[in-house]
């Protein structure tokens, strides 16, 4: 059908815009519509359907897209903005220490520049995260949707070991640690249940769009500071304090956990979300566990790399451990087993790929998998963790919900983002090639729109700064 041949409502109305001609993806698991018709006004769409269902008023302006592909923006659910594992190097620290704001704000223009809408950061440090958010919210710059935690709660954040200790001042340390932490740090599991509850209440309050809580440690059982891996930081009584805290104020809560039995506990005091829950190591998620996921709604965000040609051969054979008779022994992981049985067991899961924007001269020693190299890098991470779910077993439509409509219902802002109905807001992303032919193919961004405006991508990021020539190419002396 042409443009010209379009249904058209009664009365000019020439703030509306009308994407037309794209197959669509709603997002929410429904067939593509061919030649589909989005409509917008202001910040909200108004209507979705084929070319013949959606009316246009006269006076719109019709948008042709024939040949493309249109889906909600694209969004992440764990990002860190002012970037792991960039923070704990202390010359970034030390260059950028009044620069956080900014630094977050380059991040998220370039989380918008790849068709990212929308990220939630679950770790940094909060007053700049809220500035950064607030100026996005206000319109003054352009930049991804951001949504903060502020510190994982009951985590030591920056200075951990005694290596970084013994580099950097007491007094450097107190401030860059008070940031992040912002008095939700590691005095947190000395205290009653009563006493972290009214202090997660005060949390709450304090600019915070969600809370994220560590269940666990994190990393190998060397100190205390950080936390041993499967020990348990918070008790379950003390755990049921935070999550009644985070719930009272209306607000949603998730946790990090790194084994079975953190992982059950977290679901049993009713978390909304777990980060990596299928990662437990040397232990293997119980089967009430997930059965209590499915029954409660929890969300389970991935934070997975594309397998290996081995962890393909395995998940075809089935080849896993297979039980509980291997728990604990030196050598075993139950990840990739556990990943396979969530999505089989139908237990939603969402992007959530830990990424930022690393500095170059952390990048520069940063080989690696996990949060080093391209899997850290926001545009760069998303894909990766996207093809990680496809190796696992999730259809590429499942794919594409776990990037959009999953995220936003995890964190119950699904009547406002996520997918493509009337009445939400209306960001949306055209592609060049179908998504679902390719994780891939989300490279080929011809348009983005955020709240209802077009992004000029080619524009951003404003003002760069780890992605400046400067930082990338220093000379002799770096100058940024």
């Amino acid at each position: 059908m042409s443009e010209s041949a379009l249904p058209a409502a009664a009365g000019p109305d020439p703030g509306m815009v009308a994407y037309v001609g794209a197959t669509i993806i709603d997002g929410l698991g429904a067939p593509p519509i061919r030649r589909g018709a989005v409509l917008v006004s202001g910040e909200r769409i108004v209507a979705v359907g084929t070319q013949r269902e959606v009316p246009i008023p006269h006076g719109a302006r019709v948008v042709s897209l024939a040949g493309r592909f249109l889906m909600p923006g694209l969004i992440d659910g764990n990002v860190h903005l002012v970037p792991w594992p960039t923070w704990s190097y202390i010359e970034f620290l030390a260059r950028y220490e009044d620069r956080f704001d900014e630094v977050a704000v380059e991040g998220a223009q370039m989380a918008i520049r790849a068709g990212i809408t929308t990220v939630f950061d679950s770790m940094g440090p909060l007053d700049a995260l809220i500035a950064a958010r607030d100026r996005i919210d206000r319109g003054e710059v352009p930049g991804a949707r951001m949504f903060v935690a502020g510190n994982i709660v009951g985590f030591r954040a920056v200075f951990t070991t005694s290596a970084s200790m013994s580099a950097a001042s007491q007094a450097f340390q107190r401030r860059i640690n008070d940031r992040f932490e912002a008095g939700a740090g590691p005095d947190l599991p000395w205290k009653t249940p009563q006493q972290i509850y009214a202090q997660i209440s005060r949390y709450a309050a304090s600019g915070v769009d969600f809370v994220k809580y560590g269940a666990t440690g994190d990393g190998q059982p060397i100190n205390s500071e950080v936390g041993q891996e499967a020990v348990l930081r918070f008790s379950p009584d003390q755990q049921r304090a935070i999550v009644d805290a985070v719930h009272d104020a209306g607000k949603v809560v998730q946790t990090h956990t790194t084994s079975a039995e953190a992982l059950h506990i977290a679901v049993e005091v009713g978390n909304d979300i777990g980060q990596h829950a299928s990662m437990t190591g040397r232990s293997r998620i119980y089967q009430r566990t997930i059965e209590r996921m499915l029954e409660t709604g929890y969300h389970c965000g991935t934070q997975w790399l594309p397998l290996t040609e081995d962890e393909r051969r395995i998940v075809a054979e089935r080849a896993f451990p297979g039980d509980d008779s291997a728990n604990g022994n030196d050598g075993v992981s139950f990840d990739l087993e556990n990943a396979v049985r969530l999505i089989e067991a139908g237990v939603p899961q969402f992007m959530s790929t830990d990424a930022g924007w690393t500095d170059p001269d952390v990048a520069a020693e940063q080989q690696g998998g996990g949060l080093e190299g391209l899997a850290s890098l926001l545009g760069e991470a998303e894909l990766l963790n996207l093809r990680a779910m496809a190796d696992r077993g999730m259809s590429p439509m499942q794919v594409l919900q776990a990037a959009t409509y999953n995220v936003a219902r995890a964190y119950h802002v699904d009547d406002q983002i996520g997918s493509l109905r009337a009445g939400l807001q209306a960001d949306l992303l055209v592609l060049d090639q179908d998504p679902i032919a390719s994780v891939e193919n989300l490279r080929t961004v011809a348009l983005v729109v955020q709240r209802g405006r077009e992004v000029d991508v080619s524009a951003l990021p404003a003002h760069p700064i780890l992605t400046s020539a400067a930082a990338r190419e220093p000379g002799r002396i770096r100058r940024a």
